[in-house]
């Protein structure tokens, strides 16, 4: 008998056997490839005998979309989360905003302010002025255009033509910014209303941008501007005058006849042109520096560290103050 090493030494040749088709054989199973794909994803089949076997596994949002899709994502919870803290940072200024100008109530542009009240509308300033959207107002020019409503000021100065000791029948009723930031122009102007007209004082100059925040005004003219004519004549039933309250009841008969000679005298004013008055003196100059500004609202700082707000033109807080 041939030992196993002898056997080995016997070539040997694999031999292939095909079933014959008989009834009693099971058809052969549909031939699948080796690899499939699903989801993307090469799947290998396992086991190739008679049943074909298909692996499918879960997958994740990474398998499935890919890294791209996963940093769209991150970007998108970024971005949403800056939108987030810059809305509660918007509704921050506007609620100082509103307290600020709410502050500003009885104080008559700041004439009447009590010392506890200037202190707090200088705290409300301090804290609108760090979140000041726009730190280089000087390059925002589109921003500083327009007409600018005074709103408060600390500036003594204005405190004489704001008090009516001296013009008890004539009150201020409008202090007011125009600028033109293409022809860098600058309009100071004050309306006064009186029983019968209005009429107007200002000043036209040119300003110069010296720093992100700071611009150099030159006075070139002053206006007197001829009076308007009111639809009637407006008495009070009394005013203050130095320090006594004078009655003008009695009055009211009186004044009342010489109502339409005096419309007639004022209609024949306001068809005069303006007087124009140049200021030739070169001192006439000042500097200002604006601390906070954005569309609405205007925080400036001038000589002396006086302090103005202004409000634009058609602001919905030029309403909050006059309510």
């Amino acid at each position: 008998m041939a030992s196993l090493s002898q056997i080995n030494q016997f070539r040997c040749k694999a031999l292939s056997v095909t079933p014959s088709a008989s009834n009693f054989m099971p058809k052969p199973a549909i031939s699948l490839p080796c690899m499939v794909e699903f989801s993307g994803q090469s799947i290998r089949k396992r086991n190739s005998s008679l049943r074909p076997v298909l692996c499918v596994r879960a997958v994740t949002d990474d398998d499935e979309w890919g890294p791209d899709k996963k940093k769209e994502e991150e970007g998108s919870a970024v971005a949403v989360a800056v939108a987030d803290e810059k809305a509660a940072e918007e509704s921050e200024t506007d609620r100082l905003k509103k307290a600020l100008v709410d502050s500003f109530y009885g104080t008559d542009r700041g004439l009447k302010a009590t010392s506890e009240t200037r202190a707090e509308i200088v705290e409300l300033i301090t804290q609108l002025e760090a979140k000041n959207p726009n730190p280089a107002p000087t390059e925002a020019l589109a921003l500083l255009n327009g007409k600018w409503i005074l709103a408060y000021t600390s500036f003594a100065g204005l405190f004489p033509l704001l008090s009516r000791g001296t013009l008890p029948l004539v009150k201020v009723e409008e202090i007011s910014q125009t600028i033109d930031s293409q022809n860098f122009t600058v309009q100071n102007s004050v309306k006064f209303a009186g029983p019968l007209a209005t009429t107007s004082v200002s000043t036209n100059a040119k300003f110069e941008v010296r720093s992100p925040q700071r611009v150099q005004i030159k006075f070139e003219e002053g206006i007197i501007g001829t009076p308007q004519l009111t639809d009637s004549l407006v008495i009070p039933e009394n005013v203050e005058f130095l320090g006594q309250k004078i009655d003008l009841t009695p009055f009211k008969g009186i004044l009342n006849s010489v109502e339409d000679a005096a419309s007639n005298v004022a209609r024949t004013i306001s068809s005069r042109p303006p007087l124009k008055i140049p200021i030739s003196n070169s001192n006439a100059q000042s500097w200002l520096l604006t601390t906070y500004l954005d569309q609405e609202l205007r925080i400036s700082r001038g000589d002396g560290g006086s302090i103005f707000v202004l409000i634009k033109e058609g602001s919905s807080l030029l309403s909050s103050l006059s309510a």
